[in-house]
């Protein structure tokens, strides 16, 4: 999963990346239960605490210029925040993301229909609830994913990335509880730059409102 990636550090340069609402490597992340708990068994999404030690830190640039900032644990959880801006003082959207399944492709079938999987309007892993394309909207039968580049730091002053990770991703989400939420999944294609590895990554998320988390 996206642990594979605290394999290999390095880089000494420095430079600070932008610490996101107080959050930042070597910070950590205090979550409100309730906003899983809530759901009850209704929701996939499972945590066995509230509280996040962030020891690796993502940044992305979006297209359309917004940018994409990820704080990771040592066991693979995901607090998310997009913003306007790199130095996130126009964050806007706040997701922690828990893994579900990894898996290595066999060959190029197997690449091949994990891709046509991604593109699909729904998407049902085993064992779980079929989900709904929530990017682009679900009117037309297939969608291209999104492709993306993802720096990775361990050292917040380090002034290049320790790895770079190409991603081909597509975001699906469910509602919960009668509409009163909404759980999602992320599904990607993970090809680190420094590595011929490739892998299927399925992780679920819920958004958190400002209120549902501190640091």
């Amino acid at each position: 999963m996206f642990g594979k990636l605290f394999g290999n550090k390095g880089g000494e340069a420095r430079s600070a990346l932008p610490v996101i609402r107080n959050v930042t490597i070597g910070r950590t992340v205090v979550l409100d239960p309730l906003a899983w708990r809530r759901f009850g068994a209704e929701t996939k999404f499972a945590l066995d605490r509230d509280t996040l030690e962030i020891t690796a830190q993502g940044l992305i640039q979006l297209n359309d210029g917004a940018f994409v900032h990820r704080f990771y644990t040592d066991d693979e959880i995901l607090f998310q925040v997009v913003s306007d801006d790199r130095e996130g003082q126009k964050a806007n959207d706040f997701t922690v993301f828990v893994p579900w399944a990894s898996e290595y492709p066999a060959d190029r079938a197997d690449r091949d229909l994990w891709t046509q999987r991604l593109r699909a309007r729904t998407f049902q892993p085993e064992s779980l609830p079929a989900y709904t394309r929530l990017w682009f909207g679900d009117e037309a039968a297939e969608q291209d994913p999104v492709t993306l580049w993802e720096d990775v730091y361990y050292d917040r002053d380090a002034s290049r990335p320790d790895r770079r990770l190409f991603q081909t991703t597509m975001l699906f989400n469910r509602d919960l509880a009668g509409g009163d939420g909404r759980e999602l999944l992320l599904a990607l294609t993970l090809e680190p730059e420094d590595s011929k590895d490739v892998s299927h990554e399925t992780m679920i998320g819920l958004p958190l409102s400002v209120g549902e988390f501190r640091a």
